[in-house]
């Protein structure tokens, strides 16, 4: 297995977010992702406040790294922060860890293909043609 942490980046939420932060706070992120297999950690120490502002923003930051097969975690989250997420279920969408050094360990065990879960594409024609087969029949 091939030992992906020195590609790791970490980023700081700042602590509000108000529209100057976030594009800025945007661009930085893009410029750490424009690589393949993104592997990056959201330090959320010093946010405090999670509104759906910011919700948005860390579902976006996801989608993105996921679009070049790579992922984001969340780390240092402050318990209120944490309960929101919850609340709207995002702890089943994100992996959060109590510190940056807990997230920053959890992609050493990263694997190294993704891809090689999903079906390649002329793979995919034959699941789709697959019927349940019925009792009856």
């Amino acid at each position: 297995m091939y030992d992906r942490t020195h590609f790791v980046k970490v980023r700081e939420l700042p602590e509000c977010m108000d529209q100057l932060r976030r594009i800025a706070f945007c661009r930085e992120f893009e410029s750490c992702i424009n690589v393949d297999r993104p592997a990056v950690i959201l330090d959320c120490s010093k946010l405090r406040q999670m509104d759906k502002d910011v919700i948005h923003l860390l579902l976006c930051c996801l989608e993105e790294a996921m679009k070049r097969n790579g992922d984001v975690r969340l780390a240092a989250l402050r318990p209120d922060a944490r309960k929101v997420l919850n609340s709207y279920r995002l702890d089943r969408v994100f992996e959060m860890f109590g510190s940056i050094d807990d997230a920053f360990d959890s992609f050493r065990l990263w694997p190294v293909s993704v891809a090689q879960a999903y079906p390649r594409a002329d793979e995919a024609e034959d699941l789709v043609s697959i019927r349940p087969i019925r009792r009856s029949e």
